[in-house]
């Protein structure tokens, strides 16, 4: 077991099995659109690890799991940064588009930050009605999507990278779930489901890569050398279990909608406002 300092009135108890946890909760969850945020602060909360440093570990995991997605899709960014002309997600045009989807979440991040963290995060009922609602969200806009005219991610317009963009300020709230956001607005503006998640893997580096800098940035000074050993567990962990997440959930994509992410948000909400409710305490 390792025994990590008492920060603030946290006695924070960190053995090699909730590292392991957290990390596959963050690489399963963060590209599906179930809210890895969300279950991260129930994960926690379940165990008993809570806290400005725990926190802290579960922004540097993100990290892992960002790397997953620039491993699977290296061809796709190394395609950004040549000298490519015209429309698609390659050279000037793509970086474009990768721009506008990310500049909306980063101006409400910024002006927002102090507000979430000391109101919204680190509060299981404040995920359930994220959860709650996203999942119907989900459950109503499978049934009642525009008609997709995008089916590839280089017919992507600048006015679709900018719409989803403006879904994804929506993650702000915990629970609510980037990838869900993300997805959903694009197919709400007529991105091919399939399309759209790839889309949203992507987007999701920069945009990432800026919060998890940011944050990980205000806590350098509870950060000891004592703690490299478990964040490089939950880095790894989180890299493994996304890679495969992201694998697996593109294939589903290919004979499933999204329906039974939706009905198993409303499920889960239903257990954290059971679980909170005043006879189970």
């Amino acid at each position: 077991m390792i025994t990590c300092c008492r920060i603030g009135v946290w006695p924070i108890m960190l053995d090699w099995l909730t590292v392991v946890i957290l990390g596959l909760v963050e690489g399963i969850t963060e590209f599906i659109p179930v809210s890895s945020t969300g279950h991260l602060i129930v994960a926690g909360h379940l165990l008993g690890y809570e806290g400005e440093h725990a926190a802290t570990f579960e922004i540097f995991i993100q990290l892992g799991a960002i790397l997953a997605v620039v491993f699977l899709y290296k061809d796709t960014f190394l395609q950004l940064f040549t000298r490519q002309r015209g429309r698609g997600l390659a050279g000037p045009h793509g970086l474009l588009l990768l721009a506008l989807t990310t500049l909306p979440i980063l101006a409400a991040g910024f002006l927002l930050h102090s507000t979430i963290k000391t109101y919204l995060f680190n509060n299981p009922g404040v995920v359930a009605i994220g959860l709650g609602v996203g999942g119907v969200a989900i459950v109503l806009i499978e049934r009642w999507r525009p008609r997709a005219r995008c089916y590839a991610l280089g017919a992507l317009r600048w006015r679709d990278a900018l719409a989803v963009g403006l879904f994804q300020c929506l993650a702000l709230w915990p629970g609510t779930s980037r990838a869900a956001a993300t997805i959903l607005g694009g197919m709400l503006v007529g991105i091919e489901r399939k399309t759209a998640a790839e889309y949203s893997f992507l987007a999701a580096v920069p945009a990432l890569c800026a919060a998890v800098g940011y944050d990980l940035f205000k806590s350098r000074s509870i950060l000891q050398a004592s703690d490299i050993p478990t964040f490089a567990v939950g880095f790894v962990v989180a890299f493994l279990a996304a890679a495969v997440a992201v694998k697996g959930f593109i294939r589903l994509l290919g004979s499933h909608t999204l329906s039974a992410f939706g009905w198993y948000r409303i499920v889960v909400a239903l257990g954290i406002f059971f679980l909170l409710s005043p006879g189970q305490k």
